[in-house]
């Protein structure tokens, strides 16, 4: 997920090569900042926001639903993984009508899953 040029959040698809290394295949290093462990209950829900710092999420359990203004949505359950990276640019003010995204923990079982600053 990320922004458009006029500051939307959009989902996107990124592709990272990998090369083989001893019968691994692996990505180049990517450098990151921190990464925190995160639980939420059943049932929470966010206000539309923006990423902030770029943060790739790998979901351990449950199944986190990722929603965008014009509705669009993706769900992410256990094992899955993605970047949240949408934000403004600095000369545009966010408005909560128009920009962001919001997330929900769905079905039948809380969420946990890794937040890894980029």
């Amino acid at each position: 997920m990320t922004t458009n040029d006029s500051g939307i959040s959009v989902f996107d698809e990124i592709e990272f090569d990998v090369n083989q290394r001893g019968g691994m295949f692996l990505t180049d290093q990517i450098a990151s900042k921190n990464f925190r462990i995160r639980k939420s209950n059943l049932g929470y829900e966010t206000d539309f926001h923006l990423s902030g710092d770029a943060t790739f999420i790998v979901i351990l359990k449950g199944t986190l639903k990722i929603e965008l203004q014009n509705g669009d949505y993706k769900l992410f359950s256990t094992g899955e993984y993605f970047i949240a990276k949408d934000n403004l640019p600095e000369n545009i003010l966010f408005e909560s009508k128009i920009h962001g995204h919001k997330a929900s923990v769905i079905g039948d079982e809380s969420l946990e899953a890794i937040h890894i600053k980029l």
